[in-house]
């Protein structure tokens, strides 16, 4: 396990390499993301992006107004869907099945897709006894890349939005999905995933090995599941997808063999996010706007994962009366060859951004620790957050700390040269109440209901946390979970699948209308009464009203949860 040195050079490092990283993806995302751009993988994917252009029928500097954006997004997103649906329904007499896994049941078959089209990537099933190679490559990894790219555009068309005067549209949505594969996610993953084989991630298309063990006991033989796994594990990481190949994922040899691959990862996953705030920065000409967004997320995300790595560190208080020393933290559920301060900083990574990846069980960590990864999705994931959604995640509460502000000085509220009206406040409201009615509702549901009851692990508050988890994890998008729910049940494959529905497409649309709104709107030129939206002072607004909508919202349901659970943990030596 590293040692407390060794972890904190570990977190700098990561800091510092994806600051330093955040301006390039930044600039490439500025060339990918506009129609014109030019890009050095020009020579080999233009003819390409011609193609099919004129096998659609697109018209690829034609921009669509929002309506026909946010239609396009529903249409692509609705055609994909049913795609994955039928093919999970019919995996039984499809090739590339070499384990003769059966067609899904149809609850599971509606989670699942409502899971990957959404970029939720919950898995209420183990990957490698469910789905054979060709639902894991053409249903679910299809799903990687495009929904990841439908965010990425989102947040394309909003920044297209906030930056121009008097337009009528915010770009064109076939034209941005088609960009982003081809410049960005395709050629990444597959260098990307070269870098994973030649670490030992497994990529075949063998049966699964049977082993005959050394020192039988009440088995004489393991099952070694194998596949296509770099190819999958790629966009999983780069698209803040996180679904795994396997029931272990991350935490699975082949799929995170090294402490390398673990930290590669990390920085993979906030990668595209914190290059988008570069990005928006020079889209609305204001880089020094972009970096402070950028300064906000990793102030916010530095935090909380403090508060996780502490926790852990300071380990179960009960372990002394077991015999055990505590001085070593809390280890259950934990990789040696990661430790506490790679597995909390994973945690805070990918529960910041919308990647449900794992590589310890969040299950077995202390109530604070639990905590964090919790409040990372529920204040909206948008601290980095997944690719696009992020973004315009922390867009929408910048435009509410403009109009908190406006209120404040007593001046019209205005953003980037441009008026805050009640139409773009009452967008931003819509925005934020969706994963609250979602969550808390759900949630309550679930607590009263004996098919939501029957699935727990544990009782108490710890069982509450868990239901709460599930429900926070499909709104938001996130697709980790607290694994002591049996979620794989009628009842929460069609609950979590309508919550993470709500959670990605009725956010899009106040996003879009949001757009839409500011697009047309004239802008005009800063005076010296506008109020700044770059630096210390304005970052500081920002957090705060991150954290106090966060914070009113669920902390009624939290401190019943994993707060409760904490005093009792102190109080008894003992969790519940």
């Amino acid at each position: 396990m590293l040692n407390d040195a060794h972890s904190s050079i570990q977190i700098l490092l990561f800091v510092l390499i994806l600051f330093l990283l955040t301006k390039p993806a930044g600039i490439y995302l500025t060339a990918v993301l506009d129609p014109s751009g030019k890009t050095f993988l020009d020579r080999l994917f233009k003819p390409v992006e011609r193609l099919i252009y004129r096998i659609a029928g697109v018209d690829p500097l034609k921009g669509q107004s929002w309506k026909g954006y946010l239609a396009s997004l529903l249409i692509f997103s609705l055609a994909g869907f049913i795609m994955t649906f039928t093919i999970l329904k019919l995996q039984d007499i499809l090739p590339l099945n070499p384990q003769r896994f059966p067609s899904l049941s149809t609850d599971l078959a509606f989670n699942t897709a409502a899971s990957f089209t959404s970029n939720t990537n919950w898995q209420s099933y183990a990957g490698e006894t469910t789905m054979s190679y060709l639902s894991q490559m053409t249903a679910l990894t299809f799903q990687n890349f495009v929904s990841a790219a439908a965010g990425i555009a989102v947040a394309a068309a909003l920044a297209r939005g906030i930056a121009a005067s008097k337009a009528r549209t915010v770009g064109n949505f076939w034209t941005d999905i088609i960009r982003i594969n081809l410049y960005l996610l395709i050629p990444a993953c597959l260098v990307y995933a070269v870098f994973l084989v030649s670490q030992g991630v497994i990529d075949n298309f063998r049966p699964y090995d049977i082993a005959h063990l050394l020192e039988p006991g009440t088995a004489n033989t393991q099952t070694i599941a194998q596949g296509p796994v770099a190819s999958q594990e790629a966009i999983k990481m780069l698209g803040t997808n996180g679904g795994g190949f396997f029931n272990a994922n991350s935490a699975h040899p082949f799929e995170n063999p090294t402490p390398l691959t673990n930290f590669v990862q990390m920085l993979s996953i906030f990668l595209i996010p914190a290059g988008l705030t570069y990005y928006f920065g020079c889209v609305a000409k204001n880089s020094r706007h972009g970096w402070t967004l950028f300064g906000v997320m990793l102030a916010i995300f530095l935090s909380l994962m403090i508060v996780c790595w502490h926790a852990e560190i300071q380990g179960n208080p009960s372990y002394a009366t077991l015999g055990i020393d505590p001085l070593g933290g809390n280890m259950e559920g934990k990789e040696t060859r990661f430790g506490i301060a790679g597995s909390a900083l994973f945690t805070a990574v990918t529960t910041d951004a919308s990647c449900g990846a794992v590589n310890s069980m969040l299950d077995s960590y202390t109530p604070l620790g639990g905590f964090v990864p919790m409040l990372n999705i529920q204040l909206g994931e948008l601290i980095f957050g997944g690719v696009g959604s992020g973004l315009y995640g922390m867009l929408i509460f910048v435009v509410m700390t403009v109009f908190i502000a406006g209120l404040m000085i007593g001046r019209t509220p205005e953003y980037l040269g441009k008026k805050i009206e009640a139409y773009d406040i009452k967008a931003g409201v819509l925005y934020i109440m969706v994963p609250v009615l979602t969550i808390l509702g759900f949630t309550a549901w679930a607590a009263v209901s004996r098919s939501g009851l029957a699935g727990l692990g544990n009782s108490g508050p710890h069982g509450l946390s868990e239901m709460l988890y599930a429900f926070s994890s499909a709104a938001g998008n996130n697709g980790s979970a607290f694994a002591g729910l049996n979620a794989n049940t009628p009842f929460y494959n069609i609950t979590l699948g309508i919550a993470m529905l709500a959670g990605r497409f009725l956010m899009i649309a106040p996003v879009l209308a949001l757009a839409g709104n500011l697009a047309g709107k004239k802008r005009s030129t800063e005076s010296s009464g506008t109020f700044p939206v770059e630096g210390l002072l304005f970052a500081s607004m920002l957090a705060g009203v991150i954290l106090i909508v966060g914070a009113l919202t669920f902390f009624p349901a939290l401190s019943i949860g994993p707060v409760v659970e904490h005093l009792l943990m102190l109080k008894s030596g003992a969790l519940f």
